[in-house]
Parts: C-alpha cells; structure tokens; sequence
C-alpha cells in the first residue's frame, strides 16, 4: 500500500459520502481523487481506469457546474430517467466495454481488459446520471462496485478494494436516501 495509494481513497471516499449525502461539495473532492487514482491506476496497469480517471475530472467539474447553475438559480433536482433512455444508455455502456475490452486485450498488456473496461463504461453511465442527479445512478454504481472490488484486489490494491466494497455499501444507502429526497420534493407544497 503507497501513500499515493492511501491519499487517493481518503479523497475518493470523501466524494462519494458527499454525493452520497447531495453535497455540492462531492465534484472538488472528486477532481483531486480522480487525478491521484489516475496515477495510480497508470503504475498498475489498469488502463481503462486511467482513462476513467481523465473522464471523471472533466465530469466533475461538468456536475459541479450543472448543481449550481440554473436559470433560476435553484439546485438541480433530484429526477428519475425515463425507462427507455436508462435502457438504451446501458446497452451502449455494455456495448462500448465488450469493444474496448476487446481493443485492450488486442493492442496492450493490459490486465483484465475485459472487467476493466466494464468498470470504465458502467462508470461513465453512473457519472453522467450523478451529473444530472439521477436516482438510477445508484443501483449503477452498485454494479460497477461489484465488478471492481475483486478486480482491484487482484492486483493488489487491498485498500482500494476494500474502499470500494464500502462504495457498494454505500451505493445501496445512497439509492433509498435520494429516493425518499425525491419522494419528498415530488409533494405538492
């Protein structure tokens, strides 16, 4: 375990508790915990969480700005995606990391391109729904999570998998939190 390695999940971990809790706060934290991870993962091999990393900062500033800015200034409300968007959304998710996965594993030494790659594409789709506080960005992340936490402890990031066995935790409380925070803003006043 390095101090790269430590310092990049205190950040990381502090963003997802305040994405978790709707704090405007989880894109600054993210921004520095996405950039040490992208070390990180570049040092281990895992190319597509590179990759992930780079997409991650530019969404954070994205999701930073779009939960501040509105015509009337209020915050961004919490929605739900109509059924037949998150449909096609995943598809494409599962889709682009079958191809990457492929192109990893063709053109690189890259390790576990396949699960690597699905981390990166569900990810992405978690992120952009984060962007736009979208309640199925949640069971999203607990996918990714399940899918990353044996990956990366196969590679032996033991404190990165076990923080992000926290996550899939914490994605779990995270979805019935917004949940009941959309419920109570969909009540009539």
């Amino acid at each position: 375990m390095s101090g790269l390695e430590i310092a990049a999940n205190v950040m990381a971990c502090l963003s997802i508790l305040l994405a978790a809790r709707n704090s405007v706060h989880t894109w600054w934290a993210g921004i520095i915990g996405c950039s040490l991870f992208g070390l990180l993962f570049w040092e281990t091999q895992l190319y597509a969480d590179v990759l992930l990393q780079v997409f991650f900062v530019v969404a954070s500033i994205i999701g930073w700005w779009n939960w501040h800015a509105s015509a009337d200034h209020a915050a961004l409300p919490i929605s739900r995606t109509p059924v037949r968007s998150f449909v096609l959304m995943s598809v494409a998710a599962v889709l682009a990391g079958a191809a990457y996965g492929a192109l990893l594993h063709r053109f690189t030494d890259a390790y576990a391109p396949f699960a690597d790659s699905a981390v990166l594409c569900l990810s992405v789709l978690a992120q952009l729904l984060l962007m736009r506080r979208r309640i199925e960005t949640w069971p999203v992340w607990v996918l990714v999570n399940t899918i990353a936490v044996p990956l990366y402890a196969s590679r032996g990031l033991t404190l990165t998998s076990v923080l992000y066995a926290f996550y899939w935790f914490n994605a779990w409380l995270a979805w019935r939190h917004w949940h009941r925070l959309w419920r109570a803003q969909e009540q009539p006043a």
